[in-house]
């Protein structure tokens, strides 16, 4: 794959380009939280996007950067949730037809999402993977512009802006725990930090019942699994992507795997301790804080709450 990695210079730029259209999210730190971990929590709150991930912040960024010809094409990508939501949205604001691909029996409250921002709704496959390759067949078929959901350098771009965020909001940060399922956000808060701010520790998670990267980062190839079973939607890939993989295996100093049991007590102590809803990936960087936390005590950690888009139903069973 000849894909030029996105710099810091591209995050910058990018950052005035969605600017305009998205508000910062808030850093809050939260005294009960740091108390039951034992160092300092700062929560990033990419729940607060009009989608309810942060993913928008590259869905924004490529579509505003196509051509006259890509837009007129329509474009086609295939996703677990959030990343269709961003790239409906993102259409719908620039004027683009999107047509989203996702798994039979997805999450219903994110593909309602998706249509209610306009896109049309095709469901194949028995998971993300699956429906990732129909949409780059049906995207030869029909000429439309593809978009993948890891090696596409203006998504990075996009959404290591959040990366920006945070150093104007708490630069002595010592640690940041960020979730990876195709590996853009930690990818991009990776190319942030390891260029202004290196010392920072970059330690990413992933569910145990999907450790496609995880498996990636520590063979040095790109790995796949047989399934990709987990609360977790947005880290339910079975497959490893190459731009990303890459970029982690520079800018990670850590990766770990979290248990399903992890992620819903993760859920279950945002909602009791912070007040706030988190879906599986976005509790999953708690879900690590707290199994690593004798390592990190006294420390100032950022923990990305990638998400929190949780169906009523999903929470009632957590509970």
């Amino acid at each position: 794959m000849n894909v030029k990695r996105p710099t810091y210079i591209d995050i910058l730029k990018t950052r005035k380009c969605i600017t305009p259209y998205l508000n910062k999210t808030p850093l809050l730190q939260y005294p009960i939280l740091s108390d039951i971990l034992e160092f300092d929590v700062y929560v990033k709150h990419e729940n607060c996007h009009p989608t309810g991930s942060f993913k928008i912040r590259g869905g924004i960024n490529l579509i505003s950067n196509l051509n006259a010809e890509e837009r007129a094409k329509g474009v086609i990508t295939a996703s677990t949730g959030n990343h269709g939501q961003s790239i409906a949205l993102a259409s719908k604001m620039f004027g683009v037809k999107a047509t989203v691909c996702v798994k039979k029996g997805a999450n219903p409250y994110k593909v309602e999402a998706i249509r209610r921002f306009g896109a049309d709704i095709i469901e194949k496959g028995r998971d993300f993977d699956e429906a990732r390759l129909y949409a780059e067949r049906i995207s030869e078929e029909q000429g439309l512009y593809y978009i993948h959901t890891a090696n596409e350098p203006l998504l990075i771009a996009g959404v290591g802006t959040m990366g920006l965020e945070i150093i104007e909001d708490v630069s002595d940060v010592d640690a940041i725990i960020v979730s990876v399922g195709g590996g853009t956000h930690a990818s991009g808060l990776g190319i942030v930090f390891k260029t202004v701010l290196p010392s920072v520790d970059i330690i990413a998670v992933q569910a145990e019942n999907a450790p496609s990267v995880y498996l990636s980062w520590k063979s040095g190839k790109l790995e796949s699994t047989e399934s990709a079973k987990t609360i977790a939607d947005g880290l339910a890939t079975r497959q490893a992507f190459e731009l990303t993989t890459s970029i982690l295996r520079d800018v990670l100093d850590d990766f770990l795997l979290v248990s399903e049991m992890e992620i819903k007590n993760a859920i279950k102590l945002y909602i009791d301790k912070a007040k706030t809803i988190a879906e599986g990936a976005g509790a999953a960087s708690l879900a690590a804080g707290y199994k690593i936390r004798k390592r990190l005590k006294g420390k100032k950690v950022v923990l990305i709450l990638s998400g929190g888009n949780l169906t009523s139903n999903m929470l009632q069973e957590i509970l």
